[in-house]
Order: C-alpha cells, then sequence, then structure tokens
C-alpha cells in the first residue's frame, strides 16, 4: 500500500469517510479502488474530506456502539502496526506510542493474540517483544498476566501436537521473559523437565538445547542446582546415544559453552532493551502446571460496552499517571484543594478521621500532624522489599539492596517476615534466603534482635503453617543457629515435654536439630548441647529435662526416634542415676527438716531452763539437811537385797542344768533313730512324714539357747534390784 503523503489513500481512512457521508459505491471505489490502482484523491479534495470528517466526529454520540466500534477498529490497527515496526531502535518511541493512542486496558485480548502470533512467526525479534511486555507488565500487571498465560497455554497446545516450530518459538519468548523478570525461572525448568523426561525424541532433545543456549546464563545464576540436574540429564542421554548424530552435536556445543560459563550469551539483555528498573519488575507467579489458567478469548473480539464514558476516564488518568501528563486542569484543582485544606480550621479536623488520613492538632502550637491512616508507605515498604527479593540475582545482590531502603525504626518485622513467608512459598529451601537472614543478622544489631524475637514467634505459631511451609522455616532458622547468625539461647523457648508440644513443634524441633547436625556434625553438636557453662545449660534444660522423670524419658525417646540419639547420653545417665539421687535429695530434706525442729526445740528448752533454775536452788537447800538423816536406813536395805539375790542366782544355776542334761540326751537318741547309711544317698533326700515330723518335734539348737537366754522371774527380779541398788 502506497503512503498517503504521495496522495493515495489508506484503508486507514474507511471510518473517517463513513463519518463524511460518502456513498458505500464512493467508499469501495476509495478503499479497494480499480482492478489496476487505487483512486488518486487530490490533496485539497483530501483536506476537505478530513474536515468534513472531524466536524461530524464532534456531533456525534462516541458511546453510540457504531462509534465504539470504529475506536475498537482503530485501536486494533495501530496495535497491530505498532508490532509489525517494533525493533530494538524503535521500542521506545512505540511504547510511547502505543500507551497514548490505544486503551491497553479494554484492548488487552487484542494486544496478546498479536505479540504472540508475532513471537511465533519471528522468533528473532522474541527478545524485542518480551522487553515491550515487560515495560507493559510494570505498569499494567493484568495485560503481562494475560500474555504469560497465553503463552503457556499455546505451549502446551502445541506441545501435544508435536509442533517443533511453534513449540520452539513460544519457549524462546517465554526464556526472555525469564530474562526480564516477568515469569520465574521455576516456568523454564518445567519446560526443560518436560521436553527431556521420559523417552524424549530428537526434536524435544534440540529444543531444550535451543532453550537452554538463551537461558543457560540466567540460569546459573538464578538457580545453579536446577541448571546442574538438567545438565546431567543431557549428559545421560548423550551416553547412552539413542539420538541422531545432528542433535548430539548440538548438545556437545551446549556442554561445551557450559564449560565457559555461557559467556557467549552474556549479557542476556542488550542494553537497549533493558528499559525496566528493577525496582519496578514485577514477577508473575505462574507456573507450568497451573490448572487455572484462562485464554480469555472473548477479549479478542468487539463487545459493546455500556459504562464506556466512564472507562474511557479511568484510562485517560492511568495513561496521564503512567506518561507523566498531568492536566493544567487537575494541577489547578489540586492547587485549589491544598490552599482550601491550609486555611482550614482544626476544629473540621475530626471531620475527616473516617478517611484515609487523619488530621491531629497538636497541643499548644496550632500545627497540624497528618496521619495515614490507610497505612498506604506500610504497603508500599512491602512490595519493595518482595520485589527486591525476588527480582535479585545473588544473595549480595538482595542484601545490598535491601540495606539501601529505609526501613524506620520499629519497622525491622516486616523485612524479616517478608524473608520467612518468601522462603516458605518456595517449593523447596533455597539458601539464598538463608544467606540473606544471616547477613543481615550481621549487620546490625536490631535486625539480629528481630530475628531471635521472630524465632520465638514462629515456633509458637508453627501448628498454623502447612508441612511444606514448615520445612522451610525450619531450614532457614537451622541456617542461622549452626552459622552463629543468632546465639543458641533462642533455644530456650522450645520445652520438649508430651504437654507442651504439638505435632507440628515436635516436627519443627525435629528439622531444626536434624539440620544442624548435618552442617555442624554430631561431635561438634554434642560438645556445643552438652556444656559445663551454667548460663548455657539454662538455655537447653526445655530440651532436656531433668524436672521430671517422665519428661526426661520423653525427651530421650524423641531424640533416639530422629536418629539422634547421642545426643542423649548425659540424660539416659541422668535416669539410670535417678532414684540415688531422690533418695539422697530426701535425706538431705528430712536431715535438714529434722534440724530445723531440733533449733526449734533447743530453742525452747533453754527458755523453760532459765525459768526452773530460780526453783532449783531453793529446794537444794532443803534437801541436803534431809539427806543426812535417809544413809542410814538405804545402808540396811542394800544389805538384805544382797541376801536375796545370792539366794535367787542358786536356784536358777541347779534348774538350767538339769534341762540341758536331758536335752542332750534327747537328741542324741532322735539323732541316731534318723541318721541314713551313707551308701543309699538318694534315700537321704527323701523323708518319710514321720522322719519329717520326728525333725519337727525335736527343736534345733537355737531354739534351745534362746530357751537358755530365758530368765527365770526371780533372776529378773534380782536385776532389776541390782539395777535399783545401784
Amino acid at each position: 500500500m502506497v503512503e498517503s503523503n504521495s496522495g493515495y489513500y489508506s484503508p486507514r481512512a474507511a471510518s473517517e469517510m463513513e463519518t463524511a457521508g460518502l456513498s458505500k459505491h464512493r467508499r469501495s471505489r476509495i478503499n479497494h479502488g480499480s482492478s489496476k490502482d487505487n483512486v488518486y484523491v487530490p490533496p485539497a479534495k483530501r483536506r476537505q474530506m478530513e474536515e468534513a470528517a472531524a466536524a461530524a466526529a464532534e456531533t456525534i454520540d462516541v458511546s453510540s456502539p457504531a462509534q465504539q466500534r470504529i475506536t475498537w477498529d482503530n485501536e486494533a490497527r495501530v496495535i497491530h502496526g505498532t508490532i509489525n515496526r517494533l525493533n530494538a531502535e524503535t521500542i521506545k518511541p512505540l511504547i510511547y506510542e502505543l500507551f497514548s493512542k490505544v486503551n491497553l486496558l479494554r484492548m488487552r485480548g487484542v494486544f496478546t493474540k498479536s505479540l504472540l502470533v508475532a513471537a511465533v512467526s519471528s522468533v528473532r525479534f522474541a527478545s524485542v517483544y518480551a522487553a515491550l511486555v515487560a515495560v507493559i507488565n510494570s505498569k499494567l500487571p493484568q495485560v503481562g498476566e494475560l500474555v504469560v498465560s497465553r503463552a503457556i497455554l499455546a505451549w502446551r497446545k502445541h506441545y501435544h501436537r508435536r509442533e517443533k516450530q511453534p513449540t520452539l518459538a513460544v519457549a524462546i519468548f517465554l526464556g526472555h521473559l525469564f530474562h526480564q523478570a516477568v515469569v520465574h525461572e521455576l516456568v523454564v525448568l518445567q519446560i526443560l523437565t518436560v521436553l527431556l523426561d521420559g523417552d524424549p525424541t530428537d526434536d524435544s532433545v534440540e529444543v531444550a538445547v535451543e532453550l537452554l543456549q538463551v537461558t543457560g546464563y540466567q540460569l546459573l545464576q538464578s538457580s545453579p542446582a536446577g541448571m546442574r540436574a538438567v545438565l546431567e540429564r543431557l549428559r545421560a542421554l548423550l551416553h547412552e546415544g539413542v539420538l541422531s548424530k545432528r542433535v548430539e552435536h548440538k548438545m556437545e556445543l551446549l556442554l561445551k559453552l557450559r564449560r565457559t560459563g555461557f559467556q557467549e550469551h552474556s549479557p542476556p539483555i542488550p542494553e537497549e532493551l533493558d528499559l525496566v528498573e528493577a525496582d519496578d519488575q514485577i514477577t508473575l507467579e505462574i507456573s507450568l502446571d497451573d490448572e487455572g489458567l484462562q485464554k480469555e478469548d472473548r477479549l479478542n473480539g468487539f463487545a459493546v460496552d455500556t459504562d464506556y464514558l466512564e472507562h474511557e476516564d479511568e484510562w485517560k488518568k492511568i495513561r496521564a499517571e503512567i506518561l507523566g501528563l498531568a492536566g493544567s486542569d487537575e494541577e489547578d484543582e489540586s492547587g485549589e484543594d491544598e490552599t482550601d485544606d491550609e486555611d482550614g480550621s482544626v476544629d473540621e479536623a475530626p471531620e475527616v478521621a473516617h478517611q484515609e488520613t487523619a488530621m491531629v492538632p497538636t497541643s499548644g502550637t496550632g500545627e497540624v500532624f497528618v496521619r495515614d491512616l490507610s497505612e498506604a508507605d506500610l504497603v508500599h515498604l512491602r512490595r519493595s522489599i518482595y520485589l527486591t527479593i525476588m527480582s535479585s540475582a545473588t544473595f549480595e545482590e538482595c542484601a545490598h539492596k535491601l540495606a539501601g531502603i529505609e526501613i524506620p525504626q520499629g519497622r525491622e518485622e516486616e523485612l524479616i517476615n517478608m524473608i520467612i513467608e518468601c522462603c516458605s512459598q518456595e517449593r523447596t529451601f533455597l539458601r539464598y534466603y538463608g544467606m540473606i537472614a544471616s547477613r543481615f543478622c550481621l549487620l546490625q544489631n536490631r535486625w539480629h534482635d528481630a530475628f531471635c524475637e521472630a524465632f520465638a514467634g514462629q515456633y509458637k505459631t508453627i501448628h498454623r503453617l502447612e508441612t511444606n511451609k514448615l520445612r522451610n522455616v525450619a531450614k532457614l532458622f537451622a541456617h542461622l543457629l549452626h552459622t552463629d547468625s543468632i546465639p543458641w539461647s533462642v533455644l530456650s523457648v522450645i520445652h520438649l515435654n508430651e504437654d507442651e508440644t504439638t505435632s507440628s513443634s515436635r516436627i519443627f524441633v525435629k528439622i531444626v536439630m536434624q539440620e544442624i547436625a548435618e552442617a555442624m556434625g554430631m561431635q561438634k553438636l554434642n560438645e556445643r548441647l552438652q556444656t559445663a557453662d551454667a548460663e548455657k545449660q539454662e538455655w537447653y534444660k526445655g530440651m532436656f529435662p531433668r524436672d521430671n522423670l517422665r519428661n526426661t524419658r520423653y525427651a530421650i525417646n524423641f531424640f533416639t526416634s530422629i536418629g539422634l540419639g547421642a545426643l542423649t547420653e548425659d540424660l539416659r545417665a541422668y535416669l539410670k542415676n535417678a532414684p540415688k539421687l531422690i533418695m539422697q535429695q530426701a535425706e538431705q530434706n528430712a536431715l535438714a527438716k529434722k534440724a530445723n525442729d531440733d533449733d526449734a526445740s533447743s530453742a525452747s528448752s533453754s527458755s523453760s531452763s532459765s525459768s526452773t533454775s530460780s526453783s532449783s536452788s531453793s529446794s537444794s537447800s532443803s534437801s541436803s539437811s534431809s539427806s543426812s538423816s535417809s544413809t542410814a536406813s538405804s545402808y540396811s536395805r542394800r544389805r538384805r537385797s544382797r541376801k536375796r539375790s545370792r539366794r535367787s542366782r542358786s536356784v536358777s544355776s541347779s534348774s538350767s542344768s538339769s534341762r540341758s542334761s536331758s536335752s542332750s540326751s534327747s537328741r542324741s537318741s532322735s539323732s541316731r533313730s534318723r541318721s541314713p547309711p551313707r551308701s543309699r544317698s538318694k534315700m537321704i533326700r527323701q523323708r518319710s512324714p514321720a522322719s519329717e515330723g520326728s525333725v519337727q518335734s525335736h527343736s534345733p539348737p537355737r531354739s534351745k539357747s534362746k530357751k537358755i537366754r530365758q530368765r527365770s522371774p526371780s533372776s529378773e527380779s534380782s536385776a532389776q534390784r541390782r539395777e535399783s541398788r545401784s
């Protein structure tokens, strides 16, 4: 088609000619021309027609269905023309033109369809299309989400149909979107896994090799473990020798690129296509196996909008904000609002307290402090932290960028919670988050204290997390512990017993201790826990309880079940000696109690002895006078008692001798009757009932000695007399 400047009219003027009132036959002649050439319109006539079209447009209702259709066609034509002319040199002015002429919110379906068609047909411009999507996604994330969703669905469709070229083109386009941080590296790794899993064909391996050549450098920086797994799979296929020579040659070239670190493809984004700052990038969390992806084909066709004018006004505000085109009217209105606020009195401040901001008067000065009740600054802070964490390539870069963010005092938990939340959302634990947290713990004491508080808070609310999130959080804190980024005193919040733990907290403790043992070694961990320092023993007494034997057994069984039984050697020794220790403690308590009682009784006796000393001194004088008179009578009584004791001794000795002689004779006779011959040794063990009875009837020697020791009543009375006499 010849340009309009040369005098020939392009099809874009069809709508203008329709508004100018041209007949259908005349419009067809102008648009399509004759069989040889298009209709030539003189410049004067063309200007006249344009003026008539502009005058008619002022009187036409813009929200009418016919006019909406015309606007739709014009904007679709602009989209197609912009994408067709897009390259690395023209991308900046064309992006400006696209935002200024097209309502991308309403035309996002047409834009996405045209972009994907161009990406499939022109693979070498995939990086340019990805840069365009990155710019639009940073301003309008819903447009970027639609592009990524349709690209993933298109890749699925082409892969299942075994269409090699469209599959490769869409995969390359997604790879460049990964470079622009529009999609996560997980999408690229999933595509590579699908292509190389099972029994791959030559085409699938070739597509994977082409994709790795494009994204290899960036994958090495963001996911080295995933890149290593993919390359190991390629080496295995190369050793199997089931692929064609051409594909094997490409694989060998790829492995040679890997040895150089893909330096030939670095940097992944050319300088002229790096249009979005890292802080403004928005990474869409969409994976290849998501089931809720919607293609939304209804957005591709025209539909009458009943709220057309309202939507147009909204788009004009968004466009002005994106392009920085604030109208003079809006500036005047904002200036008037500011002057009104300055002239307003303090009494009117409580009336706006229900809005997003509240004006609070200060005491005495008359100044007004505006407090933001919508917490927009907090939301912006969280968004900045999240985007910085997700868009950084290495942990040093992320820590450097996060340290540059001005986080006010008292808001440390926002950064800590965002790091923990991002770590928990990952499918597997990444040391990337552990290194970031460790770096911040070493920067300042406020981050160090914030992570210590976060450990206690996470342990108390660990039952709210799912199993995968719980595992990632536990591994994060285990990394901080075995690197000594936070002190081990945080373990004092753990009380390992049946009453104070749940299944989630036990899983948390299990993963933390196993990760620490794997990183430090069992011997070093045992030395760290079995310390002689009294302060450190207080840190670990909750994990290794000794206050109750039941809790001690529970802790021993827990550590043994998770494979860390070597940590419980001291607990086992304590449990073995626990009864002795309990008895000693009971004896010490009894002795202490007895000592306290003796001290109390001695104090009472001393007070009573002091009171009775005076009475005893008065009675001693009277007793001395009577003692002389009683000595004579006591002497006569002692002589009589001695005589009686001599008589009783003689009688008792005669009776005991007679008894002993009779018992010895009876014992000798019974022993002769009972003793069997030595030759019949078996008969000795089998006693007859009669012999047993005879043995029972004779008293053993001990019983006889006991009878001998029994004193007669007379001897007892004589002993009592001797005692009284002495």
